[in-house]
């Protein structure tokens, strides 16, 4: 690696406030004791560097450097290595955060490459021990011949890892089957920045007692958090969102008694921002082995949004939108779009999956609540029941194409960052004409500065 090709440390990190001296440690003799400890890859050049300065939101922030570990020992060196010398450390899964949320100036851990094992499956007891790096469908793959599944599963399941799933609290079609990710976490093996390793879980008062009892950094942590759980408890009780689909903010609410003092849950969703996780013990549940989806077509994407919270008493085991929108953004890009021939008439679609121990105990859940829907239901154009799983396979890939076709080059940008904005159907039909005309305005003048902008990126990037 060309030393030339690394910056010095305190040239890329921010000066905390107070701060009077630069950080004495450089970048360069970073990578050197890394270079010497790891097993694992440690990549501080200038195109790695670039390869990891984004995910998939709008944020690009160039990292000080990327190791890519072999060992869990090769984690706990590089955040010994880092903590020694002030540099910040980031944990990060595939990247598809819509957020920013793997984008940092600090040296990010890349677990997919090799910390990527199931270590145990217990079929018996229905969970799977894996490592961070692990791929959500290798472990779906795994536990589907037991007639399990891990119940969450964003549009990216193909290739998002557990470790990012638990960063992001990820939800997916499937999680009014099962919860999202906070929901089916059971142990987390974790290490802390100043380098203490254990495991955490659901912690009963007796344990609780013993742990803080013993004193050590683990006491000291569980006291904190029992502290603070004691004097927020009533404000997390009374003010929390009472949501479905709550993924923001800290699981403070995992700490009340009444949810065991679940630690692993409560450190779901916090970005790498208290811990980094090397392993996780992941609940699964019973999947029905035959699917139906019920196809219900919509005018607009409002109209779809009143119905879809009455549709969940109907059962279904999976739920989700659909807008035209991603169907013509994936012709416009040349792509083959052979689900967009099974959809009934609509703008919007909700697809709604029924499943069953055979196909026609799944068929019938599926047309039961059509029948429900077409008597007690308002605003829907078309319904469609589809039993073929192929055609029912050419459905699903337009929903998950959607990750991509919300950006066409030269043509259309992606603005990914209120992705999964979570409010009230009648708040978004109010929202969304106002964002439209926002946008627009901000479009605007962007589009004068493009002539400039090419411009700007055409010169030597060392200028």
């Amino acid at each position: 690696m060309a030393r030339s090709d690394i910056l010095p440390a305190q040239e890329l990190i921010q000066q905390p406030a107070g701060r009077s001296t630069p950080l004495p440690e450089t970048a360069a003799d970073l990578v050197v004791v890394l270079e010497r400890r790891l097993s694992g890859e440690v990549r501080f050049d200038a195109g790695s560097r670039a390869l990891y300065s984004t995910d998939l939101s709008i944020y690009r922030q160039l990292p000080i450097g990327v190791v890519i570990p072999r060992t869990i020992e090769d984690v706990t060196i590089t955040v010994e290595e880092c903590r020694q010398r002030g540099v910040p450390i980031l944990g990060r899964g595939c990247g598809t955060s819509l957020a920013g949320q793997t984008c940092n100036i600090a040296v990010v851990i890349d677990f997919s490459k090799y910390l990527n094992r199931m270590l145990t499956l217990n079929t018996g007891g229905k969970s799977a021990r894996v490592e961070p790096g692990i791929i959500r469908d290798d472990l779906d793959n795994t536990a589907r011949p037991h007639h399990l599944t891990f119940a969450p599963d964003p549009a990216t399941h193909q290739y998002c890892t557990i470790g990012g799933m638990i960063g992001n609290n990820s939800c997916g079609v499937h999680s009014v089957m099962g919860g999202k990710t906070v929901d089916n976490i059971e142990e987390l093996d974790i290490l802390t920045y100043d380098g203490l390793r254990m495991t955490v879980g659901r912690t009963s008062d007796s344990e609780l007692q013993q742990i803080m009892a013993a004193g050590g950094r683990r006491g000291e942590i569980y006291r904190k958090l029992h502290d603070l759980r004691d004097r927020y408890a009533d404000l997390v009780r009374t003010r929390f969102p009472r949501i479905p689909r709550r993924v923001s903010g800290y699981n403070l609410d995992e700490l009340l008694p009444e949810n065991g003092f679940h630690v692993a849950r409560a450190l779901v969703g916090s970005e790498g921002t208290c811990v980094i996780v090397l392993g996780a013990t992941t609940r699964l549940i019973d999947s029905p082995p035959h699917r139906a989806i019920l196809v219900i077509g919509y005018p607009d994407l409002f109209r779809a949004g009143d119905n879809a919270a009455p549709i969940r008493k109907y059962g279904p085991i999976g739920l989700e939108s659909l807008q035209a929108h991603v169907i013509e953004n994936m012709k416009r890009k040349g792509k083959a779009v052979p689900g967009a021939k099974l959809l009934p008439q609509g703008d919007t679609w909700l697809i709604v999956e029924f499943g069953g121990a055979t196909a026609d105990e799944a068929r019938e859940r599926a047309l039961e609540a059509r029948n429900e829907i077409e008597a007690h239901l308002k605003g829907h154009l078309a319904m469609k029941v589809i039993d073929d799983p192929a055609e029912q396979h050419h459905v699903w890939q337009i929903r998950e194409a959607g990750v991509g076709a919300s950006r066409v080059p030269n043509a259309e940008d992606a603005w990914p960052s209120w992705e999964d904005a979570a409010v009230a159907p009648e708040v978004l039909g109010k929202l969304s004409p106002r964002f439209r005309q926002v946008t627009k305005q901000i479009r605007l003048p962007l589009d004068n500065f493009r002539p400039l902008w090419r411009r700007l990126r055409a010169l030597p990037h060392h200028i």
